[in-house]
């Protein structure tokens, strides 16, 4: 019998850690989601003849604690397809309701990129609309953020 208390208050532990964990993500209240937008584009020359773009990047904290993050993960979208992907790290810390840009490079993704000009060279429109999705990762046990910006690019401009 003894055995089988000791299996119950293992259950209990177990219990009261998932429960533990789960609300770490809850304590950050009031916590308000940063907004990124993307403030220039351009390419750059990349070492595997592939295409590769820097994207140079506002996160605006609106929140009383400085962010620190620990990386980003980020796609580019023009005209509902995904074209272009990136990471990076060693992130700027964003001071409490305050703004830093900094600048990440990404990868163009060839076979998409095919689909996006066959889409464009059908189109009627001198227009296509980008979105910007990153994930911003603070570290440690805080959930990561989920940030979008979205837009349109006219070709008349290029």
């Amino acid at each position: 019998m003894p055995a089988l208390i000791s299996r119950t208050a293992a259950g209990h532990l177990l219990l009261f850690m998932a429960l533990l964990l789960a609300g770490c993500g809850t304590l950050r209240p009031g916590f308000e989601t940063p907004t990124v937008n993307v403030q220039g584009f351009r390419a750059v020359p990349s070492q595997k003849n592939l295409p590769a773009f820097e994207i140079d990047l506002a996160v605006s904290n609106p929140n009383a604690s400085a962010l620190k993050l620990a990386g980003i993960a980020y796609t580019v979208s023009l005209d509902g397809r995904e074209v272009i992907t990136g990471v990076g790290n060693n992130l700027p810390e964003i001071e409490a309701y305050g703004t830093e840009t900094f600048t990440v490079t990404a990868q163009f993704d060839l076979l998409a990129g095919a689909a996006l000009v066959a889409s464009l060279l059908n189109k009627n429109s001198n227009e296509f609309d980008y979105a910007f999705e990153a994930r911003l990762d603070p570290g440690a046990l805080i959930p990561s953020i989920r940030v979008r910006d979205t837009g349109t690019v006219s070709l008349d401009g290029l």
